[in-house]
């Protein structure tokens, strides 16, 4: 069955789950935790793990009320523009679609780094060092042919994509089962020492990257058009995968701390594979290695399916070049914004390892300046619309919106210098070139098309 726009509307319910709960856990489940562990300590780690949680089911509450009230191709596109208009869906939509790419990017980069631990025999034929890290052709290349056949897969088709999907993600559920009932197999209290690294200042570091690791529930609205389910229900789902995310991460924390040293944290180049090691030897960490790949591939697939619809939604309207809105005749799938975010993290992996953080601290702040801008579109909606039908209420009203866009706007606060997660200057040049890009299609693209209308409307 066909939308208006010319997508397939074939999504089930676990279909739903699988790309949101996907998109979430990822890899950063696996090459991530050390590091958060690191800047809080094992228990304030959880505290600002559980305190962003707080925010983006509070965010994710104001997304399920707007995406079963519009559910449309675009998402955040939709929303903003209907409540204040293009200029401010434009800043909105090309943020979230930096944080899809960021992702994407991210995952182009981790995938040959984990293929190193497995196969011993890549990563020598260094070709430059960026920032001190090496940059490998063979590994490289494993990272821009996964992202092109990523690609491939996608515009065969939403399904298709789904499918894969759903498969993977449990395989990810049984290794982190595995892993959260490691602690009662080798747990130890005594391990979670230090409880606190830096203080408060730990935690709002650790809340930095929080965020990064959370999105992924924006992929749903983003594909809401291709969705086969009432408007209430995807709602609810958005919701549930949400919920579901927050504890995932808070778990596989407290199992890490609990099965490990910070010492052997320190020393592990993959604490979470090295955990599983712990609880139940060589096999034990090689699945949960695998079941880590399973992450990138199922985070992988859900942000390419939430950004090319972006673009697609963007272009749609008149804001970026008009071919990126062109569906694919026979698949049904908006191809060319495919291929662009397919392209873009084919050359991710050349900017070597370091490029990681880079892309998960520059797009947690891009991502706080799109929730804000939605949170605020869900008060002016609230305010100005209030008939708009509207399945699935969030409880709270006009506060719940206001909570957000307060929350947003304190955790973009600590990307900036003088802040405990200030960016570094790499993460900045990746920021203000995004940006830069967009204006440079809001003013030679968007901009004819905002005076046209106003002078249509004028008449």
């Amino acid at each position: 069955m066909s939308t208006e726009h010319g997508l397939n509307r074939s999504l089930k319910w676990l279909d739903t789950m699988a790309l949101a709960f996907g998109a979430m856990v990822g890899w950063a489940w696996v090459a991530l935790i050390n590091d958060i562990l690191a800047r809080g300590g094992s228990l304030g780690s959880m505290i600002g793990t559980a305190l962003v949680g707080v925010v983006i089911l509070a965010i994710g509450f104001v997304y399920a009320e707007l995406t079963a009230a519009m559910p449309n191709v675009g998402g955040e596109h939709v929303y903003t523009k209907r409540a204040m208009g293009g200029t401010a869906s434009f800043i909105c939509t090309w943020a979230i679609i930096f944080v899809y790419v960021a992702v994407c990017a991210f995952e182009a980069v981790a995938l040959p780094s984990v293929l190193g631990n497995l196969l011993p025999s890549l990563g020598n034929f260094s070709l430059y060092k960026i920032n001190g890290s090496d940059v490998f052709l063979d590994m490289a290349l494993i990272g821009a042919a996964t992202s092109m056949l990523i690609a491939w897969v996608n515009i065969r088709g939403v399904k298709l994509a789904a499918f894969i999907q759903t498969v993977v993600v449990g395989i990810i559920l049984i290794a982190g089962a595995m892993l959260i009932l490691g602690i009662g197999v080798e747990g130890n209290t005594a391990n979670m020492s230090p409880l606190f690294v830096g203080g408060v200042g730990g935690i709002f570091a650790t809340m930095a990257m929080v965020p990064f690791l959370m999105t992924g529930f924006d992929v749903i609205p983003q594909a809401a058009e291709e969705i086969n389910l009432p408007p209430k229900k995807i709602g609810t789902l958005l919701v549930i995968s949400i919920v579901f995310a927050i504890s995932w991460y808070i778990l596989i924390e407290l199992a890490v701390a609990m099965l490990l040293s910070s010492e052997e944290r320190s020393a592990s180049s993959f604490a979470t594979m090295t955990a599983a090691e712990a609880a139940f030897g060589r096999n034990g960490g090689l699945f949960l290695l695998l079941a880590g790949i399973a992450g990138i591939l199922t985070s992988w697939n859900s942000f390419m399916i939430g950004g090319s619809r972006a673009i697609f939604a963007m272009a749609q309207d008149g804001m970026l070049p008009s071919f990126l809105a062109r569906v694919h005749s026979r698949y049904k799938t908006p191809y060319n914004a495919i291929l662009f975010i397919g392209i873009l993290g084919a050359i991710a992996p050349f900017l070597g390892k370091k490029a990681l953080v880079w892309f998960v601290d520059g797009g947690s702040f891009s991502l706080m300046i799109s929730y804000l801008l939605v949170c605020l579109s869900f008060i002016l909606l609230r305010k100005n619309e209030p008939e708009m039908e509207r399945p699935f209420k969030a409880k709270g009203g006009v506060f719940l919106g206001w909570f957000g866009v307060i929350s947003s706007l304190a955790i973009a606060l600590l990307y900036f210098p003088g802040f405990p997660a200030a960016l570094v200057w790499q993460e900045w040049i990746l920021v203000i070139s995004w940006f830069a890009l967009g204006s440079v299609s809001y003013f030679k693209i968007y901009r004819p098309v905002l005076k046209n209308e106003m002078s249509v409307a004028l008449r």
